[in-house]
């Protein structure tokens, strides 16, 4: 796997090593893993170029780049790269400079940006730039726009960004398999001036789907709706970051699919407003409040909300089987039938033998089993008070009135008020 460092050392990186502009001019790439949870504070304003503030990308990073003049020079190397789903599970997945999804490219609108592609696939790639307006021949669709991008071949694509919004990067090549495999990055072109549309935290991430049987590490790429990982930038609960914002803070949450189905996002504890598409921004006239927004195949949405509620605030798809971790699609429906003659028969063959969802399936939860290699629980995590019941597309939002000024950090878990906490009735 690619680090940070070695990409920026590397003659690969030759593009971005020298005069580097990442989210500070003085930053050094960190040793830690790609895989490793990013650091949640948002980094000054890069020294080059219109200042904007950057976004968090969960679980991820901002992609560094340089200027030539009056271009902003990136450069993306589609490779196979190895990805933590969470804690004690990997797979073997086709990414960008060592990660899938690739890091964040983030610019601002009128730059002129150029981008190297290189491709260390073992079958040829192209990289289309989802949402954004640009030239015919930059579009990056094979054989209709262009040649495919052979193994070993680097192209440059070169355009303005026209408009300010959410976009994606994703090929148009081999698309079923590129797009199983974990191909695809996310683009935040910020606006000219700062002030405009400007939030306090501001997060994205892309909805991706795998399907990877237990004891493996590859995905099978030939499934088309029966997945059993549906995951937040190739991360499922526990293993995504929570989003952590201080009471009062305006947040904006970017939102990609690229899996093969809808996903109902819903936030606990606050309305938000839809402020955003892969179009670009939604009028305020025209923006309506949701708790739960609907985003479809290959959409973007960008939501905004106040966080006016202190508390730990669960984020998750609201499809219940979005929310659960290496799901079998051939398990028998027990619940109701009474096991315990077979059960007491096959404790004489396997002592210890224990009848599981006659009762539904929540016991699971908070059951220590013995799991096949590389794989995870359905249900997994746990929270302040036991096991929390969900996995997949699931994680927190963290919002905390005594968070200090320019900390970020996970703040732990929240402790109610005295009096403000349901409670078990004793009559």
């Amino acid at each position: 796997m690619v680090s940070r460092r070695s990409f920026l050392t590397s003659a690969a990186g030759a593009l971005v090593s020298a005069g580097v502009v990442a989210r500070n001019a003085a930053a050094q790439i960190p040793e830690a893993p790609l895989t490793a949870s990013p650091a949640t504070e948002p980094p000054p304003a890069p020294a080059s170029g219109p200042p904007f503030q950057p976004v968090v990308t969960l679980n991820g990073w901002s992609l560094p780049w340089r200027m030539n003049g009056d271009v902003k020079e990136f450069h993306l190397i589609a490779q196979p790269v190895v990805r933590e789903i969470a804690p004690g599970m990997t797979a073997h997945l086709w990414g960008y400079n060592g990660q899938a999804p690739g890091p964040t490219i983030e610019c601002v609108a009128g730059d002129r940006v150029r981008l190297f592609v290189t491709n260390q696939l073992p079958e040829y790639t192209s990289i289309h730039w989802h949402g954004v307006r640009l030239p015919h021949g930059m579009d990056g669709v094979t054989g209709l726009t262009q040649p495919p991008i052979q193994p070993g071949e680097t192209w440059v694509y070169e355009f303005d960004m026209q408009h300010s919004g959410t976009f994606m990067y994703h090929p148009h090549a081999d698309d079923m398999v590129q797009l199983a495999m974990g191909l695809m990055g996310s683009i935040i072109v910020h606006p000219r001036d700062p002030a405009e549309h400007a939030v306090d935290r501001d997060f994205v991430f892309l909805m991706s789907a795998y399907d990877i049987e237990p004891g493996s590490y590859t995905p099978r790429v030939h499934t088309h709706t029966d997945f059993n990982l549906w995951t937040w930038n190739s991360r499922v609960f526990p293993g995504i970051a929570p989003l952590a914002v201080r009471q009062g803070d305006r947040v904006r949450v970017r939102i990609g699919n690229l899996t093969m189905t809808n996903h109902p996002i819903h936030l606990h504890g606050h309305s938000f407003e839809v402020t955003g598409t892969d179009g670009g921004w939604v009028p305020p006239t025209a923006r309506w409040p949701e708790a739960t927004i609907d985003v479809g195949v290959g959409q973007m949405r960008a939501i905004e909300f106040v966080a006016d509620a202190p508390g730990d605030w669960a984020f998750h798809c609201h499809k219940t089987h979005h929310t659960m971790n290496a799901m079998g699609h051939e398990v028998m429906t027990s619940i109701g039938v009474d096991f315990e003659e077979a059960a007491e028969k096959l404790r004489r063959l396997i002592p210890g033998y224990m009848v599981m969802g006659d009762r539904g399936m929540a016991e699971m939860a908070s059951m220590q089993m013995e799991l096949p290699e590389n794989t995870l629980p359905m249900m997994t995590g746990e929270g302040p008070y036991g096991p929390i019941g969900m996995g997949g597309m699931f994680t927190v939002v963290k919002v905390r009135a005594d968070q200090p000024p320019g900390d970020y950090t996970d703040p732990g878990w929240y402790e109610p008020p005295l009096g403000s906490m349901a409670y078990r009735s004793e009559s």
